[in-house]
């Protein structure tokens, strides 16, 4: 086949592009809807509104409400793995994406308070974001504990720590922390706090894993 050129060429045109922009708006809706109200009050009609369509017009781009929260939890785990190099050599790497990410999180309060509430909303079995949960939290453990296991082998980790035992403590320290920042704002820095746990298992100087971190942006 031969490769398009020209102005343009690779990038959605026409129909298509405008087919993408509408599904993003709709995807931003949806995150807004579901943090307020929680995937269960959250309606479609709500959504819909808010991107000024009909509910049949959202149901052309994602034909039920539980593949609009597929898609809403996969375009926001995306754009995170994106900032988080999880198959990085360097163990130091990944946990620094980390941090990285805690420091996008403080910028949109809205993302942190989708996963707080499906988090607790999914841990029903019923729950249509039951099994992504179940898979997103044991894939979190997963490659947390690789990333310790890398910092291991070059030394970088405390004598004693266990990865895996690490590597729970800190999502459920991140998790935590979300939750007491969503309440006040003002009481903590979430990225702060993960450092300041990081700093106990780790046998690093600090800079090492802040050298890459800057201050929250938009």
């Amino acid at each position: 086949m031969t490769p398009r050129t020209g102005r343009g060429a690779g990038q959605p045109r026409g129909p298509y592009r405008k087919s993408r922009e509408v599904r993003q708006r709709i995807l931003d809706a949806a995150l807004e809807v579901f943090a307020q109200c929680g995937y269960r009050s959250g309606s479609l009609r709500e959504i819909a509104t808010r991107v000024e369509m009909s509910e049949a017009g959202l149901l052309h781009h994602f034909p039920s409400k539980m593949a609009l929260l597929e898609a809403v939890l996969e375009h926001r785990d995306e754009r995170a793995n994106r900032i988080v190099d999880h198959e990085a050599e360097d163990g130091m790497e990944t946990l620094r994406g980390m941090l990285e990410l805690a420091r996008l999180n403080a910028t949109e309060p809205g993302v942190v308070e989708l996963y707080c509430v499906l988090a607790a909303e999914a841990t029903s079995p019923d729950h249509p974001a039951h099994d992504f949960f179940v898979a997103r939290y044991a894939r979190l453990r997963a490659q947390i504990r690789r990333a310790l296991e890398r910092a291991r082998a070059t030394g970088k980790l405390r004598e004693g720590v266990d990865p895996a035992h690490a590597a729970a403590r800190m999502i459920a320290l991140w998790d935590g922390v979300q939750v007491q920042w969503l309440l006040d704002r003002d009481s903590l820095d979430m990225a702060d706090e993960l450092l300041d746990y990081l700093r106990h298992i780790l046998d690093v100087p600090v800079g090492v894993l802040t050298r890459s971190i800057g201050p929250p942006s938009r």
